[in-house]
């Protein structure tokens, strides 16, 4: 009976071991490795978001272009017929003598219908220079459009590098936890052979097989945020969604040097998108007073056209044309562009207020960021050394547990202890590098 039970758990443990990894080479075949320049790259080229910004720096060219165009020559062709009745019509005709000749009644003449053409061409000379400075307005949106896209493309960039790390955390999770129920497995078949030879106690052996149970089911747990992650991912980059991805562990292994948080705080400064966009956006609201302002004058244009009549039986014009020069004021203007004007400044007003608002977010953003990066860091130093304590520990504890020097539960906590301290360890590398590409998108130099 007691051969039958333990070929049994042999048979058990092994095929544990088969099925994890079977499992861990099927990944490893199947997965498809990137590091951490090509998965910004795929972002960058598939992401929904840049294209949306991009349609925005489109819209803010299509602006400019229509300011071009109003500036063209403007033609209009319009015709009617029109039925008419039975009308009275009285002729008064000057004669070369300079007396009038009267016609009371003219009923020889029938006119029942009319028709006419008219075309009329303008060309705008000057216009109170609306043009020219809508046209710099326009310009100085459409950069501050194409900034804001920047930004946005360095958002891009931290969103992949975070992500990326999530995947290479989730990754090495399920591939120690795997590896700590192995051994949790031949532990819980030792544990079995000494509790049937007497040499342990029944407590101590459930203890075990608790631990190997509550391992199996964090194996569980790290390969569902595995799949979650790489799902994340896949949609991140613009792959199919049944894409097996693994992170390359040699993108964590170099760290850079912090340097100073004033330099940073300066980099920021000079290469902040948004401060730069407000920037623009602030020039773009100056000249928009200047718009404003533009219905204190007049407008001028040159004028043509051409007309065409028929009334039949009555007169036929083919080609009456005119052309001159449109002389075009608005009096109204003095006491009707105020509200406007002011709305324009208080524009200009509302973005110096916004880049003082940004100096101290920026501030605080690069001074949490540079902090942050220096704290994971010190992490790593820290964790690496709870590695060293913890393999230690647990050498030390399985030698005493070995020559019954401690308890089970002493052992066990010191293999969790173990295990957690490893986890620990490569999520502080990967949260080091992401700590550093936010540091560089708080200062603007992500790219």
């Amino acid at each position: 009976m007691n051969t039958t039970s333990r070929i049994r758990k042999m048979v058990s443990v092994t095929t544990g071991i088969i099925w994890i990894v079977a499992a861990a080479h099927s990944f490893a075949q199947t997965a498809r490795t990137l590091t951490l320049e090509e998965a910004i790259q795929l972002s960058l080229q598939n992401s929904k978001q840049l294209k949306l910004s991009q349609t925005n720096v489109d819209i803010a060219g299509y602006n400019i272009r229509e300011i071009r165009e109003n500036q063209l020559p403007s033609l209009s062709v319009s015709g009617s017929y029109l039925r008419l009745n039975t009308p009275n019509i009285n002729l008064k005709i000057k004669t070369s003598s300079g007396s009038d000749t009267t016609t009371t009644e003219a009923s020889s003449l029938q006119v029942h219908q009319a028709m006419y053409g008219m075309a009329s061409a303008s060309l705008p000379i000057f216009s109170g220079f609306r043009f020219k400075y809508g046209l710099e307005s326009a310009r100085y949106l459409e950069q501050a459009a194409k900034l804001d896209a920047e930004s946005d493309r360095e958002a891009v960039i931290q969103n992949t590098v975070a992500a990326y790390s999530n995947l290479y955390k989730a990754k090495r999770s399920v591939d120690l936890v795997a590896e700590n129920l192995l051994r949790e497995r031949e532990r819980v078949q030792e544990f079995t052979n000494r509790e049937k030879n007497g040499l342990l106690a029944r407590n101590d052996l459930m203890k075990a097989q608790l631990q190997e149970s509550n391992v199996q089911l964090a194996l569980l747990d790290a390969e569902n945020d595995l799949k979650v992650t790489t799902i994340n991912m896949d949609l991140l980059l613009g792959l199919p969604e049944n894409t097996v991805l693994a992170a390359d562990s040699a993108s964590f292994t170099m760290l850079k040097e912090e340097g100073n948080v004033n330099e940073w705080e300066q980099t920021a400064l000079t290469h902040r998108k948004d401060i730069a966009a407000n920037g623009i956006r602030r020039k773009a609201a100056e000249t928009n007073i200047k718009v404003a302002k533009a219905d204190f004058y007049p407008s001028l244009a040159l004028t043509a056209g051409y007309v065409a009549l028929n009334i039949p039986g009555v007169a036929v014009i083919p080609n009456a044309m005119n052309a001159g020069i449109g002389l075009r004021y608005d009096i109204g203007s003095f006491w009707k562009s105020g509200a406007k004007i002011a709305q324009a400044k208080t524009q200009v007003y509302q973005l110096k207020t916004n880049e003082e608002i940004l100096m101290d977010r920026i501030h605080l953003e690069v001074n949490t960021a540079y902090y942050n990066y220096v704290l994971s860091k010190r992490k790593i130093d820290v964790y690496a050394k709870a590695v060293e304590q913890a393999n230690e520990n647990y050498r030390i504890t399985k030698n005493k547990f070995d020559n019954s020097l401690v308890n089970t539960t002493e052992l066990l906590d010191a293999d969790v202890a173990q295990v957690q301290s490893r986890i620990n360890y490569e999520a502080a590398k990967a949260d080091a590098v992401v700590a550093y590409k936010k540091l560089e998108q708080t200062a603007g130099v992500i790219n």
